[in-house]
Order: structure tokens, then sequence, then C-alpha cells
């Protein structure tokens, strides 16, 4: 790829304040966020968490109930979709069929008249390295070519921001990886600031630089890739990026540096700056790949050790085999163990112990609840409201 074609960095973004409420449900709750100029930024959550509903207010196509947005430092809460500094990649792609890729890359420049559009088209192509295709008709070019066009069609307007709603989503498993690379290598060499919104763990995980975890219409946290998942604060975050295995237990003593736990009788060390609290009954957590499976009893110092655990199912996947290994007093345990060689390391039935390191162990800030975030609002007076507020401001912009 040509480098430093693209190279001018995009706009920060902030969000202060943002609620959005529909009749009957709020999607958004006092949403602050910042999102620094030049960095790959994913929303990450389950359907239904108000990511969509967030990239819908960046990008001018819903308006907030309360709040600001600012790009690059300038309030675009009330500007209209198209006078904003901001292009959209879609799942659809949304290609003309009836263009060549050539004329849909230039579609946007010659309607902003801006001088030498094929020019820059054929640039943004070389940049997604689809130059050579420039010619052909969208329905002539494979889905992961089409999504390239896409891409290239929203970079070549050198947007502050920009935006990209699941747009690997169509793909298959084998390009949507190769898809996700490339990304994240476009978006370092143009330089602008990418937000990328995902229900899919490891997209986020591969492409972003952070990650903001939503449910329920507000961020359940903010980091890292690796520290989000390697220190997951709630019961949420443990549960929807990645698995975790989960327990609740009593802090029986601390010296200082570690706290330790009773689990079904055993003493479990986890160090203190892994853990989000510190006494009363905690929940906690560790990542099945950080297991070990034994088929005999072990006493190994600095480990934590559970069982005796009988095999209840066993799961082969290529790169790893799953066991779920049930011990009294705790539940079901999971375990993924590479697959080092040929054969699982265990098998239905038998009786295993599980140990790990207290390094690998987390405790969370809060317990599962089923607990809704907002209220329902089923009074039709705020329908009623808001489709007369909608009347008004149609009757004063005619």
């Amino acid at each position: 790829m040509a480098t430093g074609a693209f190279a001018e960095a995009g706009a920060d973004l902030r969000l202060e304040s943002i609620s959005k409420r529909f009749p009957g449900f709020t999607a958004i709750e006092q949403l602050d966020l910042t999102i620094p100029a030049g960095s790959f930024f994913a929303l990450l959550g389950p359907s239904g968490c108000g990511k969509t509903t967030t990239l819908r207010l960046v990008a001018g196509l819903e308006e907030p109930t309360t709040g600001q947005i600012l790009i690059g430092g300038k309030d675009v809460t009330r500007t209209k979709s198209f006078q904003r500094p901001v292009n959209t990649v879609f799942q659809s792609y949304a290609l003309f069929p009836h263009m060549t890729v050539l004329e849909n890359v230039a579609f946007g420049l010659r309607r902003r008249k801006i001088a030498d559009p094929v020019g820059k088209a054929h640039e943004a192509l070389r940049l997604v390295e689809l130059d050579h295709l420039a010619a052909r008709r969208p329905a002539q070019l494979s889905g992961g070519q089409q999504q390239r066009v896409a891409l290239a069609r929203a970079v070549v307007n050198r947007p502050a921001l920009l935006l990209l709603d699941e747009p690997l989503g169509a793909l298959d498993l084998k390009l949507r990886r190769q898809m996700q690379i490339e990304l994240k290598s476009i978006q370092t060499e143009v330089g602008l600031t990418f937000v990328h919104v995902t229900h899919d763990q490891e997209e986020a995980m591969t492409m972003a630089d952070t990650v903001a975890v939503m449910n329920k219409g507000a961020i359940e946290q903010m980091g890292s890739p690796e520290e989000l998942y390697e220190l997951p604060a709630t019961v949420f975050v443990a549960n929807f990026l990645g698995q975790s295995n989960l327990f609740v237990a009593p802090v029986r003593s601390d010296d200082g540096e570690t706290i330790f736990v009773e689990l079904a009788g055993r003493k479990i060390a986890i160090p203190k700056k892994r853990a989000q609290r510190h006494t009363g009954t905690v929940t906690v957590g560790v990542r099945p790949e950080k297991m070990l499976l034994h088929k005999t009893e072990v006493s190994i110092a600095g480990k934590n050790v559970v069982g005796p655990g009988r095999v209840i199912d066993v799961s082969f996947s290529g790169v790893s085999t799953q066991y779920m290994v049930e011990v009294p007093e705790i539940g079901v345990i999971v375990v993924f163990a590479q697959n080092m060689a040929f054969g699982p390391v265990a098998t239905l039935g038998d009786a295993v112990w599980v140990s790990w390191n207290p390094e690998h162990t987390f405790v969370l800030a809060d317990r599962p609840d089923d607990q809704a975030r907002f209220a329902d609002d089923t009074d039709t007076s705020a329908l009623a409201a808001q489709t007369r507020e909608r009347l008004i401001t149609e009757l004063e912009e005619a």
C-alpha cells in the first residue's frame, strides 16, 4: 500500500451527557465518552444495548434527547447529517449497481465539486488494493471486494470520523478475519478516527485500540482489549467478552497483598490488585484457558486447586478441547486445554482436579442481577408529545 497518501489525522469525538429516550424505553442513559483523534475505537455490546443508536446520533441520523456531540471541538448536536464531517460504512455496502467501481468511489467528490475526483478515487482504490478493478461493476466483485470499495468511497472524502456499522457481518469467517487485519492496516495508514460498532468480541479485540463494552444504554467498562479480557470489572463484561468461570465465595483473610476466599472448603488466593472488592462475599472469576486438569490429586505451592470433580462433557474444537467438570459445592467448571498431543487429557466420567495461578484470578465489582436499568414508559402522552414536536419541526422547516 502507498504510504502517506492519506496521512492527515481525523478529529476527536466527545459525547457529553448524551441520552436518547424513545416512547416506551430509554436507549442511552447519560453517556459521556471521549474518543481521541486518529484512534480505532470499538463500541461492543449485544443487540439492544444502545451501540447502534450511539452511532446514529454521531452520524446525525437521530437527535439526542439531552446532551452535546462535539467533533473536533465543534458542537454538531443540531447539525444535519450531510453537513457533518462524518462518513459511514454499512454492512450492506450500499454501492450503486449501475456505476463502475471508480464511479462509485468518485461519486461523493463529484457531488461536492472537489477538484480531480477521478485521480483521488484512483488513489483511494490503490489504498485498498483494488485499482486494477476500477472498471468493474459491483455485481462483478466478491463480498470482500465490495466491502473494500465501500471503505474507499468513505475514506476518499477524508472525513473527520469514519463510522463502521458492523461492516464485516455479511462476510464468511475466513474473509472476515482477513478484512479485520486489512481494516486495521488501512486505519493506521490513513490516520483517520475510526468508530466501529459491533457485537463480535473477536472483531473488536482484533482491530481496536480501545474497546467500550455497552450494556443497557451505558458503558459498562472501557479500556484496551487485553485489559478488558484479563481484568473484567463486572459480571456482564466477564461473560460477554469471552467465557468465564464465576464463583461466589466469602473472603476469609487478607495479608495486605493477597486476599483469600473459601471455595468448597479450599483456600483460594487472589492478588489484591486484581480484586474490585476485598471484603464480604465476592464474585471470583477465572478464564477457562487459564486452568489445568489433573487426573490425580495435586498440591502445588503457589497454585489454586479445587476438586475432585467429574468430567461430564468433552468437546473437541480443533485448536483446543473443552472439558466440563462438575465439582461438588461449586457446580460446573469449564476448562480449555490446548491440543498439544493426540487424544484428550481426560475422558467422560473421569475424576479430575483443576488448578490455576492466583495471578489469573479476578474479583468482580458486582453480582449478577436481572433488574432492568430503566423503567418502562408506557404512557401514551410521551408518544403524542414526540409526534407533536416532530410535526412542529417539519412545519418550521417547510
